[in-house]
């Protein structure tokens, strides 16, 4: 029923319009306009102005033309960089960048799916229940369109978010919390080479404290990682002062409280130890989720599934989405595979017959929410 040459089209159209995060105007004035040539009231919040971004979140809501339950797709329209003039190539079924940028498949082959299903709905004007899309911006590095969704301006009460990089079938029922810590050693300042003894290495001290911490894979449901170190200019002065930023998740709130604070622990220890000082911050990014697998909006993408022949199946996964936060929000939200592989990389590609599923898969999501 999908026009398949039009949705690969799309795609490769989506792709090719830079969105990198923070500069999302151009993509959502594109999204916008083809919305609104579909019927759809547009409009754009003002999370851009709260961020950063060159514009907000596009929410576009539909009337059905039956009776039934408002259903909500929601997707990210930022891309990681470098996503600056993609040049997409199709391989034996496969579409792929030139290998100079990401293709932005996440979350683009999301957007082209839902796009194409609006599409199809149009053109054979099948019936539907009321539709909203939240097209977010600034979901790379923080989720922060999502956290600034007006939530009373929804109808839906649940959200299917496209955004994982699972395959199609794949539905994201438990996905971790997140904090981001900050930690700024202050030692003290001599020279390396004629008063060393004098001076106190910020250096040694960050160091002393990350050899002492617990990091990378933790346990099951626990992660940590330190991202960047920053510290001094030359080598005849004793470094005073280090910056270092580091992350923890858990699938358990109760482990990342520990595991973080056993990270500032740490840096306390090290500190006193060499007579040097820190600034410790951790700011929590976003909480976990966990939605039961009985519940009635993960049996309803398994039964869409199901009706494309596909056995769909749960997964918690150790990324943050979108979906994290409208759980938050007291929405039932799951992020479903997408088929997008390689995410963030120069190898990223996505399979034609996955974005396919995935279009089709919406629509049978669409023709479930109708009350019959």
């Amino acid at each position: 029923m999908i026009n398949q040459q039009r949705l690969v089209d799309h795609f490769i159209k989506y792709v090719k319009i830079s969105s990198p995060t923070m500069h999302e105007g151009a993509f959502a004035q594109q999204l916008s306009t083809e919305l609104q040539n579909l019927g759809f009231e547009v409009t754009i919040d003002d999370a851009g102005e709260k961020v950063g971004s060159d514009t907000g979140n596009l929410i576009a809501k539909k009337k059905g033309t039956i009776k039934g339950k408002t259903i909500l797709f929601s997707c990210h329209m930022d891309t990681v960089s470098p996503s600056v003039d993609v040049k997409p190539i199709i391989k034996d079924g496969v579409i792929y960048s030139d290998g100079s940028t990401v293709l932005g498949g996440d979350d683009k082959a999301g957007i082209a799916a839902v796009m194409e299903a609006l599409r199809t709905l149009k053109d054979h004007s099948l019936p539907h229940a009321d539709i909203e899309i939240i097209f977010s911006i600034f979901e790379e590095g923080g989720l922060h369109g999502a956290k600034n969704v007006d939530i009373s301006q929804i109808e839906a009460e649940e959200i299917y978010v496209l955004d994982s990089s699972g395959l199609p079938g794949q539905i994201v029922i438990q996905g971790p919390a997140q904090d981001k810590l900050e930690f700024t050693v202050h030692g003290k300042p001599a020279h390396a080479g004629v008063a060393p003894e004098e001076g106190i290495s910020a250096i040694m001290v960050a160091s002393e404290a990350i050899s002492q911490m617990k990091l990378l894979r933790i346990d099951a449901e626990t992660t940590a990682n330190i991202g960047k170190f920053e510290a001094g200019s030359v080598t005849n002065i004793i470094t005073p002062e280090a910056y270092v930023l580091a992350e923890a998740r858990s699938l358990d709130n109760e482990k990342l409280i520990l595991q973080s604070q056993h990270m500032v622990d740490c840096f306390k220890a090290a500190a006193m130890k060499y007579g040097a000082t820190v600034d410790a911050s951790v700011t929590n990014m976003y909480g976990a989720f966990r939605i039961a697998p009985d519940s009635e909006i993960v049996l309803k993408v398994k039964k869409a599934y199901s009706l494309l022949g596909i056995q769909a199946s749960t997964m918690s996964t150790g990324g943050g989405s979108d979906t994290n936060i409208y759980n938050s929000k007291g929405l039932q939200a799951v992020n479903l595979g997408i088929g997008e592989r390689k995410a963030h990389t120069l190898e990223e590609h996505l399979y034609i017959s996955d974005l396919i599923t995935v279009t089709n898969v919406i629509l049978e999501l669409i023709a479930l929410s109708i009350v019959k």
